[in-house]
């Protein structure tokens, strides 16, 4: 195996946006090999970080990573869904900020056996924790083709989704597929030439909207976003770090709601529906990563930083 690795991405403009108070208490709900959390901890004097990855191997690295901390860090296996669970059994009540870093580390594309690379060929897996039993071979041999077509399209956004859907469902009435490079080959042949050659890898949207249905990434994000921003205390912050198109939008929409929640309308001299703004949107247009990070971590090219302060 090997070892545990994920560049932090965006790290100052991170600690910077969440302006870190000594004392404060932060949690970091994506904890992968735990850069950005070593970067709290060394701030804080009196304050507490709460970790939470559901990744085992992420856990025992950020867990080694974090040892001269203990004392200020708490780690903790589970979903960033669960966070509001998890600090009412901590006994905390509110956070000073929190940070969510979504999507695969780097250490999970480089792994081959996690299968969540088209570049290499191993077990169709993808699961994010590896505990739960469902795998993206479940997915890809036993999903009705509707429902293929549907997250391709929805979660891959490929306008390819419906001829992939096909030749998946026709591939495996010949036999199961269950490794990467079956389905990569897959893809390629259901994708015409043309667009192959100038497209990027033909296989890299449907492997997102595979890894997002099985892991319920964009669910997860939808149902607990005002959670978070409700955990909040005053002048607390949410930074978030999304890489695709449908997670920003989600961040997008949900920070410019708590920001005005008002359903009057917009002809309405005065405000009547007694919806109270939670806090205000810092970065009204996402930070981006400067072109020496990029050239640097080329998997920072396609990140988006957004920030929402608690009033």
């Amino acid at each position: 195996m090997t070892q545990f690795r994920h560049v932090s991405i965006m790290p100052d403009e991170v600690i910077n946006g969440l302006r870190i108070k000594p004392d404060g208490v932060y949690i970091d709900g994506t904890l992968g090999g735990g850069g950005h959390s070593l970067l709290i901890a060394e701030k804080l004097s009196g304050g507490r970080l709460i970790g939470i990855d559901r990744d085992a191997d992420a856990i025992a690295a950020a867990t080694k990573r974090l040892a001269p901390y203990k004392d200020s860090v708490t780690i903790i296996k589970d979903n960033y869904s669960n966070i509001p669970r998890i600090v009412q059994s901590l006994g905390i009540q509110k956070a000073d900020g929190i940070l969510l870093d979504l999507g695969v580390s780097s250490y999970q594309l480089d792994e081959a056996d996690r299968g969540f690379s088209y570049m290499a060929d191993a077990p169709l897996d993808m699961r994010m924790d590896r505990e739960e039993e469902t795998t993206a071979a479940d997915i890809v041999n036993n999903y009705p083709e509707n429902e293929l077509y549907r997250i391709i399209r929805d979660y891959g956004e490929d306008g390819f989704a419906k001829n992939i859907a096909k030749h998946i469902v026709a591939a495996r009435s010949e036999s199961p597929i269950k490794t990467t490079g079956q389905l990569a080959e897959i893809i390629s042949g259901a994708i015409p030439m043309k667009i192959r050659k100038t497209g990027g890898h033909p296989a890299k949207r449907t492997f997102q909207a595979i890894r997002i249905e099985l892991n319920g990434e964009l669910s997860a994000l939808e149902t607990t976003i005002d959670g978070l921003i409700d955990l909040l205390a005053p002048g607390g912050r949410i930074c978030v770090i999304t890489f695709h198109s449908l997670e920003d939008r989600i961040i997008k929409n949900a920070f410019r709601k708590a920001e005005n929640p008002c359903t009057c309308p917009p002809g309405f001299p005065v405000c009547v529906c007694g919806a109270v703004p939670k806090g205000r949107v810092i970065t009204k247009k996402p930070i981006v990563p400067g072109e020496a990070e990029i050239n640097e971590n080329t998997r920072a090219k396609s990140s988006k930083l957004r920030i929402f302060e608690r009033a």
